[in-house]
């Protein structure tokens, strides 16, 4: 098994594992080019399509051969074979594109079984992010050439947002690929905001060091708080034996700052990769575009027309196409369901756009398991990853359960003392479930969980046949009323 590091998530949770607060070799070449990103981003800004295509390629690639070395040749290897599905199975380019860079990915994990030199953690990074992106841009072309074929077929043009404005050649797809942007850390962006990028009208116009400065002041705090917190809770102290022979109480508490650590970590993480992006101008549109992270603009926009008529009022732009991580609402928005949305999140519009929508039952329990499943896979191989992502269903259908059977009852006090419970609950499941992403091992994670008696589950189970059965209690309730209705009037008459 070579899988040792994905995207930041899982290169960082991974370093944290092994050297805890103690910079790696790894984590300090993470941090050169992280920052590296951030400063040659406001130079990219400056200048035009060419000069960004070429520039931006260039340097992607540099990046990618000084970390990955000959390992390079898995991502080029990769886009080939998108390639050559692209051109040669039209009809069905986004599900072969789906299905040929995820059987990759699992060829990409088990080298070392066919002989060949594991990769290097770099590489691995590469190849998530990489995977994202062919998938991506395969549904986009697949997008583009159906709207085209419905404009010959109706003679006249269908706008749709977010449509690409061509469809992309080999080289555009390599300079699409190797982009520096986000080419290790994230975030995940399609095609077209690339593109965008790249032709942006005046770019100069565009705010860079205002939301720059506003999107950076937290990262010091955050930074502190994962020092102090990582120094007093290691994750190691956890796998010892005098661990296991603390109270009950305590082993519970432990699992809370350790993911307090591990949201510390990554907050700062993302968001130095989101000023990477906001440097160089990457991922601005319009605040009337409504854009959504990952996805970019959910409505039409004219930005050349506005760019020309100098009467009009100065345009107001918005980062939220790149942003990953919306630190306020991932610790106090109320549901498990909605603190998905607020973590990785240009990674999780890509799943819920190309995972979850497709998947083969839909059934909103099913649906889910299936996108953690894919989630788990794309992440990496540990059995930590499946057993975390895979109790995400579970607290899922036992928060539905609780809501239908006993907030739709409540009064608006009711409701508001609920929140606060369910609030509580939802950041104790996911304390317990980041044991599994961060001790990743089976038996490290079962050890830890079994030492705390399965709670979480055995609540959410709990919890899902409480609320069930207070639904089941109501309508056996409403339908007894009923059936005493209509016997009364069977009476009168």
């Amino acid at each position: 098994m070579t899988e040792k590091f994905g995207t930041v998530d899982v290169f960082l949770v991974t370093l944290t594992d092994e050297v805890g607060t103690k910079m790696s070799l790894d984590e300090l070449i993470y941090l050169v080019v992280l920052f590296s990103s951030i400063l040659i981003g406001f130079f990219f800004k400056r200048t035009g399509p060419r000069e960004k295509q070429l520039g931006s390629t260039g340097l992607g690639l540099l990046v990618t051969l000084a970390t990955c070395n000959i390992h390079i040749l898995h991502s080029l290897i990769t886009i080939l074979g998108t390639w050559i599905i692209l051109k040669t199975a039209k009809r069905y380019c986004p599900s072969l594109t789906l299905f040929w860079t995820f059987s990759y990915l699992f060829f990409f994990r088990m080298v070392t079984y066919f002989g060949l030199p594991a990769p290097t953690p770099f590489a691995n990074a590469v190849q998530l992010l990489l995977t994202l992106k062919l998938v991506s841009v395969a549904s986009d072309i697949q997008e583009f050439r159906q709207v085209k074929k419905q404009e010959v077929t109706s003679f006249s043009k269908s706008p749709l947002t977010g449509l690409i404005s061509s469809e992309p050649s080999m080289w555009e797809l390599l300079c699409y690929s190797y982009c520096y942007i986000g080419i290790m850390t994230g975030p995940f962006y399609r095609y077209r905001t690339y593109q965008d990028w790249l032709n942006q009208i005046d770019s100069l116009t565009i705010p860079s060091w205002e939301p720059f400065l506003l999107r950076l002041k937290m990262a010091p705090v955050y930074g502190i708080f994962f020092l102090l917190v990582s120094y007093l809770f290691p994750l190691e102290y956890v796998k010892s034996e005098e661990f296991e022979e603390r109270a009950f109480l305590f082993r519970l508490f432990y699992m809370m700052p350790v993911f307090f650590v591990f949201r510390m970590r990554f907050y700062v993480a993302w968001i130095f990769a989101e000023c990477s992006c906001i440097a160089a101008g990457f991922g601005a549109y319009p605040k009337e575009a409504k854009s959504r992270s990952g996805g970019g603009p959910t409505v039409d926009y004219s930005p050349a027309e506005r760019a020309a008529d100098e009467s009009s009022e100065v345009v107001q732009y918005d980062y939220e196409t790149i942003k990953n991580i919306d630190c306020y609402n991932t610790d106090f928005c109320v549901k498990v369901k909605h603190g998905m949305r607020y973590w990785n999140m240009s990674v999780q519009w890509w799943l819920a756009q190309y995972i979850y929508r497709n998947a083969p039952v839909k059934s909103f329990i099913f649906k889910s398991a299936w996108t953690m499943l894919i989630s788990a896979y794309w992440h990496g191989i540990h059995p930590g990853y499946y057993l975390s992502f895979l109790t995400i269903p579970l607290c899922l259908a036992a928060e539905d359960a609780m809501e239908r059977g006993l907030r739709e009852r409540l009064s608006a006090t009711g409701k508001s003392v609920f929140d606060w419970v369910q609030w509580f609950f939802k950041m104790r499941s996911y304390d317990y479930m980041c044991m599994g992403f961060v001790l990743l091992t089976y038996s490290e994670t079962m050890r830890y969980w079994r030492s705390i008696y399965f709670l979480i589950h055995v609540l959410a189970v709990g919890f899902l046949l409480l609320g069930n059965g207070l639904v089941f209690l109501e309508k056996a309730k409403r339908k007894s009323k009923r059936e005493r209705d209509v016997t009364a009037e069977q009476c009168i008459q």
